[in-house]
């Protein structure tokens, strides 16, 4: 049996970084951070206890190499890997090789990573288990030839998507055979980038549905518990922008078949630790249709929502249960109170094509007040690098009602100040200022088709235009030292910029 983690290496960067690097603070365990030559400086590295330079900037080179993962975790007497999510978070190897180093990995074994990892296997783990499944296949056959068969048994539109990975990353709609080879290419190319496996999974697209996910959180002794759901439908590419919880306008019967299904693939898997099951819901009221997509074998980007209004700490679960512990909470526990909304704030161009932006951050300045929490992996004065993903931080509101929060959002957003790379704040403001929004669920085709409508509104929302303008004003001014920290001692002391949240 596993003993109390004392010592925990955090493998990967950003806001995630810093988001188990708090609950270490929390639970009075040692954090040790690795970075590229990139990040010698960024604030995971200065947040945590002692820090390991592991590669280049390239990802390739570091934070997808695990052989000087594990090397930093022996040099500096970890005793555990936490992956957070994305680099080697899912990769059933990485798991392995911790086990065979002595080394505690925060998350589930790697024969259950690999076996849902598998979307054969886990369409197979599924139907066992009565779980109802969208239709798809992962062919022997990865050749142009073999996945133009596959895409004609499943038919079209379909997804081609990244059998190793997920976040959107590998993932293109092919809607006629005429346009398959060029998806390969780019869905490969893509997922070799970013999981370093080409392999891809041909899955037919369901017309309008939801994208509705159930937390799960299991332990050693079997015990597997639901922390109720989240709606992701508000994409871009299918990359998820906007989430909340609990999903808006769900029946309780279909809520209790979307969780009790959840835990049931759970069990099936033999699952342990914390886990998604991801769900796609057509239709409307009781009679409306839940399919199984995939399991997501990690801790979500979105799994703040949950801890916002279940009051239950997502990160301190996983690390008791990895050290050895029983859940800490029995399902009749785990209530949903309010309503929570979290934005991904991105350093990126929505209106040229959703392209990345990089550069210093002249200005960072986060929204604070109560039900409102932010994770943010960046400070003034840091640098956005082109290398790596362009999430900036996550904004995540409580509210006693959807109504409530979803005001508090757009508040907190006209208060947010980024000065020095362009984002999608403005954007964020107006899809939740959008009717069909406010009105209640939409479907995974929202953003791709109102789009062009909210880029056509026009620039920043006044209320962010005046923030800036201010931001602006106090950075040029003579008494600018006077209104808040340097660039240098944001960078020196990370926790000043992240709010001080707590559990709503």
């Amino acid at each position: 049996m596993a003993a109390p983690i004392r010592r925990l290496l955090v493998a990967n960067r950003g806001e995630i970084a810093l988001r188990i690097i708090r609950a270490c603070r929390e639970l009075g365990i040692e954090s040790v951070a690795v970075c590229s030559t990139a990040d010698v400086r960024a604030p995971h590295v200065r947040a945590a206890d002692r820090a390991v330079t592991i590669g280049p900037p390239h990802p390739r080179d570091s934070y997808l190499n695990a052989g000087a993962i594990i090397d930093a975790a022996r040099g500096t007497g970890a005793g555990a890997i936490h992956p957070g999510y994305g680099f080697l978070s899912e990769d059933p190897d990485m798991a392995a090789a911790c086990a065979g180093a002595g080394l505690v990995w925060v998350g589930p074994p790697a024969d259950v990573i690999a076996r849902l990892g598998s979307k054969i296997e886990a369409r197979r783990l599924m139907r066992g288990a009565g779980v109802p499944i969208v239709p798809g296949e992962t062919p022997a056959d990865q050749t142009g030839v073999g996945l133009a068969a596959a895409a004609e048994r499943v038919g079209y539109p379909l997804l081609l998507k990244a059998s190793a990975g997920g976040g959107g990353r590998g993932m293109r709609t092919v809607r006629a055979p005429g346009r398959l080879r060029q998806a390969i290419s780019e869905a490969r190319r893509e997922a070799e980038s970013a999981f370093g496996n080409g392999t891809l999974y041909v899955e037919r697209q369901l017309i309008r549905p939801r994208h509705v996910e159930v937390q799960i959180m299991a332990d050693d002794t079997g015990r597997v518990v639901h922390l109720h759901e989240r709606d992701c439908s508000i994409q871009r590419r299918h990359q998820k922008v906007v989430e909340e919880s609990p999903a808006p306008g769900l029946t309780p019967a279909v809520r209790a078949r979307l969780t009790a299904a959840a835990v049931s693939a759970a069990r099936a898997a033999g699952y342990r630790n914390a886990g998604t099951v991801e769900f796609l819901v057509e239709g409307a009221g009781d009679a409306a249709d839940i399919a199984f997509l995939e399991m997501n074998t990690r801790l979500q980007v979105e799994h703040p929502v949950t801890e916002l209004v279940t009051g239950r700490d997502l990160v301190h679960a996983q690390l008791a249960v990895a050290g050895g512990g029983a859940l800490p909470w029995s399902q009749d526990e785990i209530a949903v109170r309010g309503h929570a909304i979290e934005c991904r704030v991105y350093a990126e161009r929505p209106a040229e094509g959703f392209l990345p932006d990089a550069g210093t951050l002249l200005r960072y300045r986060e929204p604070a007040g109560p039900g409102i929490r932010v994770d943010a992996g960046v400070v003034e004065g840091g640098v956005v690098s082109p290398a790596y993903d362009a999430l900036l931080a996550k904004l995540v509101v409580h509210g006693e009602t959807r109504g409530r929060a979803l005001a508090r959002a757009r508040a907190a957003l006209a208060r947010y100040v980024v000065l020095g790379v362009r984002t999608n704040l403005g954007l964020l403001s107006r899809i939740l200022g959008h009717p069909r929004v406010a009105a209640g669920p939409v479907d995974t085709g929202f953003l791709e088709t109102t789009l062009d409508d909210l880029l056509a509104e026009g620039g920043e929302d006044p209320a962010l235009a005046l923030a800036a303008a201010l931001a602006v004003d106090a950075r040029l001014s003579p008494r600018a030292p006077e209104a808040g920290p340097s660039a240098p001692d944001a960078v020196r002391d990370p926790w000043s910029t992240l709010g001080g949240w707590r559990l709503a």
